[in-house]
């Protein structure tokens, strides 16, 4: 429904000057492209490079050489401060909203220790980061804004170089004396320290230790959290124009044309709906009972399909919006309630998908694939509830990004509600007997499960424990918090060493 508010193609003004508005013109594509690439400023100031170097040379000391965890996070909130001040002055609140769920993703890393939530909270981040800078607005640009990201990062290379030729100016050869100090200096006291520390170890338990194997690795890391600091900050000042290009207004259906198929759909979709309420209700069992069917057998044959009719219904939606005959106030009134109806009672398919994985759920148990595909489902809810709101008023110009602002917040639902835990609470809240015990299972996943199982009565504890190893945190770089719980949990518990590993 992302072109319900899509104006009628008309004159644009294209800017021709700093504060200079030309004559009206069709804006073309190839318009906020050429813009995107001549964008101004065309130099960096002192004060950016400085803030990028900086987050540099953190990002270098921070992520190399450590474990993923507060490091990372504490990099991902700084290369947003060269950015920051842009976004604040252009008051893009909705830029800043995205920014800031896209460092409360990234933060996930210091929190959570299982790998796949990191991983699409990791995802989710770069994604509501790259339309957060970009300004994105429209699905066009919320669409491109990795691209775009991707584009200001080479933009940014010559606009860093140039910052960095008018910084040195005159002050060249003040730079290579204070370099040349700086490097004899370093050659000294690296030599005289080396041998120091080789003739007395008490003076060498005071020197910092430095991996000069590692020296390239923080070199390169650095450079790249730099350069993507910089790249941050350049597009915030001049982000590209994606959301300014309409797409041609599409040419209205009439309305027998478009209401035929819409009414079909909807008459479909409510007769399923319709039958779901009955089996709910016990007044299909006997149809089940007669095909053989268990209420979970019911559940897995039928979830997936409903998963793929919600995302279906979301693409058949935004088409017919397009398409929609709007006229007449008579034409606008029959396409939101045709397609009004195809929201509600996709709606409806959704509960009877979520109440199949519920009912799969207590007789299989949770597994990490079932938590994500509900999240997944909650999340086409969520947007067709969007797409309801939009639908009142047929304006959607502030749908796209909220629909990534709704993703965002989702995937840190996930990681708040710890779903590793939340999977061992389930599965052995019945005790060891119940079918929902696999061990193997168990025995998979993360550190942040620990605690939970922790818990188990022996010998179950020792079975699902006695090979779990997790190193604690080393210092505050690679702390987190998952793996500082279950270290912490398995130093203090009964010790499980010599026990075997037991069948599940």
């Amino acid at each position: 429904m992302s072109e319900l508010n899509a104006p009628t193609p008309g004159p644009v003004p294209v800017h021709r000057g700093a504060g200079a508005v030309g004559p009206a013109l069709p804006r073309a594509a190839a318009a906020p492209l050429r813009e995107f690439w001549e964008a101004h400023p065309r130099v960096a100031d002192p004060r950016t490079l400085l803030v990028c170097a900086a987050v540099g040379v953190a990002g270098a000391v921070l992520l190399v050489g450590h474990s993923p965890g507060l490091g990372a996070a504490v990099t991902g909130l700084a290369v947003w401060a060269a950015a920051l001040p842009a976004l604040v002055r252009r008051r893009a609140v909705g830029a800043l909203v995205t920014a800031g769920l896209s460092v409360a993703l990234l933060a996930v890393v210091a929190v959570r220790d299982a790998g796949w939530v990191v991983g699409v909270c990791v995802a989710t981040a770069a994604w509501a980061g790259a339309v957060a800078v970009t300004s994105g607005r429209s699905a066009t640009a919320v669409v491109l804004s990795p691209v775009s990201w991707a584009a200001g990062l080479v933009r940014a290379l010559p606009w860093l170089v140039r910052g960095g030729r008018d910084l040195m100016g005159g002050r060249r050869g003040q730079l290579v004396v204070a370099l040349r100090s700086i490097g004899v200096t370093v050659l000294l006291l690296m030599v005289f320290g080396a041998l120091f520390a080789s003739a007395d170890t008490v003076f060498s338990s005071y020197l910092p230790h430095i991996e000069l194997g590692s020296l390239p690795a923080r070199l390169a890391v650095g450079a790249l959290v730099a350069v993507g600091a910089a790249a941050l900050a350049h597009l915030a000042l001049a982000p590209p124009a994606w959301s300014d290009v309409a797409l041609p207004e599409a040419r209205p259906a009439r309305r027998g044309e478009w209401l035929l198929p819409v009414l079909a759909l909807d008459a479909m979709v409510l007769a399923f709906v319709l039958v779901q309420v009955g089996a709910l209700l016990g007044g299909h069992r006997h149809v089940l009972e007669t095909a053989g069917l268990t209420y979970a057998e019911y559940a897995r044959e039928g979830f997936a399909q409903l998963m793929a009719t919600t995302a279906l219904t979301l693409a058949v939606v935004a088409v017919g919006a397009r398409y929609a005959p709007r006229a007449t106030a008579r034409d606008r009134v029959v396409s939101r309630v045709g397609l009004g109806v195809l929201c509600v009672g996709t709606l409806g398919v959704v509960a009877s998908a979520l109440r199949r994985m519920d009912l799969y759920v207590d007789v299989f148990g949770l597994t990490r694939l079932r938590v994500f595909v509900v999240v997944v489902e909650l999340v086409m809810a969520a947007v067709l509830v969007l797409v309801l709101v939009a639908g009142v008023r047929w304006r959607a110009g502030w749908l796209p990004r909220t629909v990534v602002q709704v993703v965002a917040v989702a995937m840190l639902g996930l990681a708040v509600a710890n779903p590793d835990a939340m999977i061992a609470r389930h599965n052995t809240a019945a005790g060891p007997d119940a079918p929902l015990m696999d061990l193997t299972y168990l025995q998979g996943l993360s550190a942040d499960a620990v605690p939970v199982l922790d818990q188990l009565s022996e010998p179950w504890r020792s079975c699902v424990l006695g090979g779990a190893h997790v190193d604690a945190p080393q210092g505050p770089a690679d702390w987190n918090l998952g793996r500082e719980r279950a270290a912490t949990v398995l130093a203090s518990g009964a010790s499980t060493s010599g026990v075997p590993l037991c069948s599940p």
